[in-house]
């Protein structure tokens, strides 16, 4: 199998490229961001498999899956997120990925999962289809403009706002006016008190 992942978390990139890599015997390229997965697209040629990070920088949502598989139709594509929305997952089937995987899946079952896309089969688990607390989660990114959530994503690692600046590819002064406005829509004090709210609603 030759893989390739593209997720902005590097510990998230590291467990699954080891499970890929010792449970399936897959060759896996591990990039941190869209860019960079469009750019070892370009270089590599095709997978057998592409996972994408849903809210990784350059993302921009399910945006950067149809721009993907315009440039790359015949590129099977998955999309990979921390907090499993039934929606978003069947919104990505509907814009023609091959799956939707949850992050916290266990090695045998994402090596499964894997073997099952590069087969040619759809994969969903039905805990997502399901729904369960995706109702919620959801509800709490609904308030934010996808560039707040990407900087909100940036606040949830650490980061500072020249790291995020950097990332999305942004001016300092801009990445300052979002986490003023996020810190307004989240009534809290700071940044840290903006990502404590965050990541006990379930955002990633």
């Amino acid at each position: 199998m030759r893989i390739l992942l593209a997720d902005d978390h590097g510990m998230v990139r590291e467990t699954i490229s080891a499970y890929l890599t010792s449970e399936g015997r897959a060759a896996v390229v591990a990039v941190s961001d869209y860019f960079e997965a469009m750019k070892a697209l370009e270089q590599k040629g095709t997978f057998d498999l592409v996972l994408l990070d849903f809210s990784m920088p350059g993302m921009n949502g399910l945006q950067g899956l149809t721009d993907a598989l315009a440039k790359y139709p015949e590129q099977p594509i998955a999309i990979v997120s921390g907090t499993a929305h039934n929606k978003v997952a069947q919104e990505a089937l509907d814009a023609g990925a091959i799956g939707f995987l949850p992050k916290t899946m266990g090695a045998k079952s994402l090596v499964n999962a894997a073997r099952f896309m590069i087969a040619g089969e759809s994969f969903v688990p039905p805990s997502v289809m399901a729904g369960g607390e995706a109702d919620e989660e959801t509800a709490f990114a609904k308030q934010f403009s996808q560039r707040e959530k990407e900087v909100l994503t940036g606040l949830c690692k650490g980061q500072s706002n020249k790291e995020i600046a950097r990332d999305l590819d942004l001016q300092e002064v801009t990445i300052k006016l979002h986490v003023r406005t996020l810190c307004k829509k989240l009534n809290a004090k700071n940044r840290t008190q903006a990502a404590l709210i965050a990541k006990e609603a379930g955002f990633e």
